[in-house]
């Protein structure tokens, strides 16, 4: 079983990995678009913001899929999503918008297993695995 639990464990880290990696990508591809949204939705200094969010999207999404100091990088990324769902996606009534509060809800739940459970044998993290 330990054979198929590194299997599922990178797999599980390469899913949860991708949404962050694709946003810091798309992020960086026209930044300024991303400001005006962050000021839409009152985010402290949209200008300054968005290097620090795009930063932490890639960064944070390549320490996953990687697995290198992926306890920290799950732990960042849990406060990135219950951030996110509590400033930006929290008013009720509104269908769409809890939809997304209840994803990075679900996706903060991953991210604690991730911390938890730590990358798996197949990281670069590999020696701090539990058995």
């Amino acid at each position: 079983m330990h054979g198929v639990r590194n299997y599922l464990l990178t797999a599980a880290r390469l899913l949860m990995s991708s949404l962050f990696i694709w946003e810091g990508v798309v992020q960086l591809r026209n930044p300024g678009a991303v400001a005006k949204y962050f000021a839409s939705v009152h985010v402290p200094m949209p200008d300054l913001a968005i290097w620090a969010s795009i930063a932490i999207h890639f960064l944070g999404g390549l320490g996953i899929l990687v697995g290198f100091k992926t306890r920290w990088a799950a732990a960042l990324l849990v406060l990135v999503c219950l951030g996110t769902a509590f400033g930006v996606h929290l008013p009720a009534g509104d269908a769409p918008n809890m939809l997304h509060f209840y994803k990075n809800l679900v996706m903060a739940g991953g991210f604690l297993y991730v911390m938890a459970f730590g990358a798996g044998a197949i990281s670069i993290d590999r020696d701090s695995a539990p058995a």
